[in-house]
């Protein structure tokens, strides 16, 4: 019987624990926290959205990092593997927008107990408040850890394998504080600068902040450096005190993530160029909103621009009108010129912000960057560098789009790290 020590609590590591029991192997699990599960457990605005019921195909274009590193993985364990170990052990499950999947009760707290009733079904060992020191390895295979308890007392943990599942930097409080990647560093493993993914933008122009807290649901947004597309979405996002957010907002950080990773490493990076387009009226082409702009114009004739505005566009849009157009909002509607209806179109259509950043790390929901994947056994997800060590989730250089995604390459690396160990 082989020892396994899985280093992680989260989705991944509780994944992998319970993989490399089925192999009959005698398996630890260690864990900082009090509990297992503590990030799973606020995901999804705690209702955990566990995974994406989308056709198996169709998941990798909701990658946005080395997706064809992730090809064993997925198909070896995908989404609806994962739905039915969940619904198997008592975890009903169901399907909504976007094929996205929640557990019926809406509670997170659900998916983690029914892991942890798992691993207890299988045996595995869990050490919780346990603090992850380093590896013992030799001649470039991997012994065991080193551990420290809650009283600063050390201790070397043998093993024949161990997967590290520690997640990436964001959510700090949870336990992700990167400190997995600075042992895998030390092991010899390059680490991809991490990055703030699916997060929230910062905005430059005064218009946007005094949005704050309009939500707004079925527009389309495009993100542009100069001329170059770099995201386009339909869907739902929010104004805040210092710019948007919002799952259309949160998928579009990540592209920008991306673009801008490789524009700091050519040194071509310019803020100032990145802008946000948001489509407010997607359903209407250009002459379809001018013709019934114009309908409302004609039936309203007497009236102030202002006054017909509210069955057209929310208030706090029409309030930062005055700063985007050219003419008053005041004027009457039989004094409005073809030129000023086109104007009003053209902000209906293109609401156009200046991107100047994200937000910071510790808000972001997951991590971009993380273990090279070169160095990464796509098959195993052992370590080419290190025999017997293997990686699993968000430590590593791979990362999706919302809707669950990131949470089934948790469960896919973690699966096949742990039947490989």
């Amino acid at each position: 019987m082989k020892t396994v020590i899985v280093v992680g609590g989260g989705a991944a590591g509780m994944m992998a624990a319970y993989a490399s029991s089925l192999q009959e192997n005698k398996v630890i699990l260690l864990e900082k926290n009090e509990k297992l599960g503590k990030k799973l457990f606020i995901t999804g605005k705690g209702r955990c959205n566990l995974t994406n019921a989308c056709d198996t195909n169709d998941f990798f274009t909701s990658v946005i990092s080395n997706p064809k590193f992730l090809y064993s993985s997925i198909y070896g364990f995908d989404a609806f593997q994962v739905m039915n170990l969940f619904e198997s052990n008592g975890c009903p499950l169901k399907i909504e927008r976007g094929e996205r999947v929640f557990p019926i009760s809406d509670h997170s707290s659900d998916v983690i107990r029914t892991m942890e009733g798992i691993l207890r079904d299988h045996n595995v060992w869990i050490r919780k408040n346990v603090y992850w020191k380093d590896l013992l390895i030799n001649d470039n295979q991997v012994k065991g850890v080193v551990v420290e308890n809650e009283k600063g007392n050390r201790e070397n943990l043998t093993a024949d394998a161990v997967i590290l599942a520690l997640g990436g930097k964001s959510y700090e409080s949870t336990g992700s504080d990167g400190y997995g990647w600075k042992i895998a560093q030390k092991a010899g493993h390059s680490i991809v600068k991490p990055l703030p993914g699916l997060i929230p933008l910062t905005i430059k122009e005064d218009a946007c902040i005094a949005m704050q807290g309009l939500s707004l649901k079925n527009v389309s947004v495009k993100l542009y450096d100069e001329n170059v597309l770099l995201y386009e979405g339909f869907g739902e996002m929010l104004f805040t005190h210092f710019g948007v957010s919002g799952p259309l907002i949160l998928s579009a950080s990540s592209y920008l993530g991306k673009h801008l990773r490789k524009n700091k490493e050519q040194d071509c990076l310019n803020y100032d160029k990145i802008k946000l387009v948001i489509d407010l009226k997607p359903a209407l082409s250009v002459e379809k909103l001018d013709k019934r702009i114009l309908r409302d114009f004609d039936e309203n004739r007497n009236k102030k621009l202002k006054n017909i505005l509210p069955e057209l566009l929310p208030s706090k849009i029409i309030q930062i009108l005055p700063m985007l157009l050219s003419f008053d909002l005041e004027k009457p509607i039989c004094e409005v010129t073809k030129e000023e209806r086109g104007e009003l179109v053209s902000v209906l259509k293109q609401l156009t912000f200046t991107v100047t950043g994200t937000r910071d790390l510790n808000e972001a929901i997951i991590t971009m960057g993380g273990v090279n994947v070169k160095e990464i056994n796509p098959s195993t997800m052992e370590s080419k560098i290190v025999k017997n060590l293997y990686f699993a989730g968000e430590m590593l250089d791979v990362d999706a789009l919302t809707g669950g995604f990131n949470l089934q390459i948790a469960w896919s690396t973690g699966y096949l790290a742990g039947i490989n160990a």
